[in-house]
């Protein structure tokens, strides 16, 4: 079945989910039971039961504290819950290393980006891919054992450089690269491995407007090429427009669950969530540049990423 197609059964199934934290999925990629951590007697994280539908866009949000990177960080191996297990696409990976859980096919990105400044984009694009046998002391040393291997892991960065609009920066270091530009090379070294499950932790975090719509269109197009996202994120009209199913988290636990329009509707979660904006509606657009302004400089930055994406899509005057 096409890729395509499949979303759109996912969508169904999630029509005739109860509304309810916790609900059980027609087809989840990732089940997370009874999963608990605390710092200093504090609960940052106390899901009973939560599962992550297949083949859809999940949104995880929640007000500052909520838990919602906590729960990345233990799901991801990068943290030790106290106690809980969890299982993704059929493995148990409770305990298991961050290395070990990305193998298995669910990568993530963060909220400050990972990319190794003094290396280049194309090298950075290649360590995101599995199966590297030169990476081995010995076989390093002998070419033919790793030169084919090299050559497909090349194909493939430049491929998706290409996709994301970042082939001309190729041999630039990633640390020259704007914040916005960060965030997509580490969307597309997260793709080097083929994963079933990407989980982006606020991608809209520190971006300029210039880069936001490609950004939401290549999260559109993981779910739709057949890759499962469940992304952390503030930024409502990013949840409204894009997201297929809500997840609300506050003080650690879930606390509400359902499509975008009627989770942004729950009175409870305008309260949790907006606090001070209790009277603002959570899509509202004018959440995006509160108060209307944006500093020159951050104009003169999405001035620049926006010259940039022009020169690489050939559509510069």
């Amino acid at each position: 079945m096409p890729a395509k197609d499949v979303v759109e059964q996912a969508r169904r199934d999630l029509a005739h989910v109860p509304r309810v934290p916790g609900v059980r999925k027609p087809d989840a990629v990732l089940v997370a039971d009874g999963v608990r951590r605390s710092f200093g007697g504090v609960n940052a994280v106390d899901v009973e039961h939560l599962e992550v539908q297949k083949n859809v866009i999940t949104a995880l949000i929640g007000p500052n504290g909520a838990g919602k990177t906590t729960f990345f960080n233990l799901m991801t191996g990068f943290d030790k819950p106290d106690t809980g297990t969890w299982v993704f696409d059929g493995t148990p990976l409770a305990g298991v290393a961050a290395s070990r859980v990305a193998k298995a096919g669910m990568v993530r990105t963060f909220q400050l980006t990972k990319a190794l400044a003094r290396m280049t984009v194309l090298d950075n694009m290649r360590l995101g891919a599995r199966d590297q046998p030169g990476e081995g002391l010995f076989a390093a040393l002998v070419k033919p054992l790793w030169a084919a291997r090299e050559r497909e892991i090349t194909d493939k960065a430049m491929s998706l450089l290409e996709r994301f609009k970042l082939d001309a920066k190729k041999d630039d270091f990633a640390g020259s690269l704007s914040g916005g530009q960060r965030k997509l090379l580490e969307m597309a070294r997260a793709l080097m491995s083929d994963p079933a499950l990407v989980m982006l932790d606020e991608p809209m975090a520190g971006v300029n407007p210039a880069l936001t719509q490609s950004l939401l269109g290549h999260i559109t197009d993981l779910r739709d090429s057949g890759t499962s996202v469940l992304f952390v994120e503030h930024d409502m009209h990013m949840v409204r427009h894009i997201s297929d199913w809500v997840v609300v988290m506050a003080q650690g636990q879930v606390v509400a669950e359902g499509p975008p329009s009627e989770v942004m509707a729950d009175q409870a979660v305008i309260d949790a969530y907006l606090g001070a904006h209790h009277d603002t509606d959570l899509g509202d657009d004018a959440l995006l540049d509160e108060g209307g302004v944006i500093d020159a400089e951050a104009q003169a930055e999405a001035d620049a990423e926006l010259e940039d994406t022009e020169k690489a899509e050939g559509t510069a005057p």
